[in-house]
């Protein structure tokens, strides 16, 4: 099973979400979402790993459809991107300030690789991940 790093993936997608105008930075944002964990009181692990796998999820997205590159229309600085409805889907699912977002990473982390395109779909059509 692939695990990944959900909080993480998180700060990536709002930061796509919220890019418009500016280049995108995964290794800047892993620095700035270990910071905001070590304010919390919670381990933060090696930050130059953090940072690698940041860069390392921006492919994946990328590859896997959850982002693509941001239109000129839409604020593209040629470095940036914007959520496919793929993305804005795992966003929505991730995001932390929903309550009780736990249960929709519990259901991911069984898959065999969530992350998968066709996984992916078919556990976010399912309406009791929410």
């Amino acid at each position: 099973m692939t695990e990944y790093n959900w909080g993480l993936i998180e700060r990536l997608l709002h930061e796509v979400q919220n890019g418009a105008g500016k280049s995108f930075a995964p290794r800047a944002y892993a620095e700035q979402h270990a910071a905001a964990l070590a304010a919390e009181g919670s381990p933060i692990g090696d930050l130059d790993e953090l940072k690698t796998t940041a860069a390392d999820y921006e492919a994946l997205l990328l590859k896997r459809g959850f982002i693509e590159p941001r239109s000129k229309d839409d604020g593209s600085t040629g470095n940036n991107f914007s959520l496919t409805l793929r993305g804005a889907s795992l966003l929505a699912l991730l995001d932390s300030s929903i309550p009780g977002n736990d249960h929709p990473r519990q259901v991911l982390d069984e898959q065999a690789d969530a992350l998968d395109p066709d996984t992916f779909d078919n556990v976010a059509s399912k309406a009791q991940i929410a």
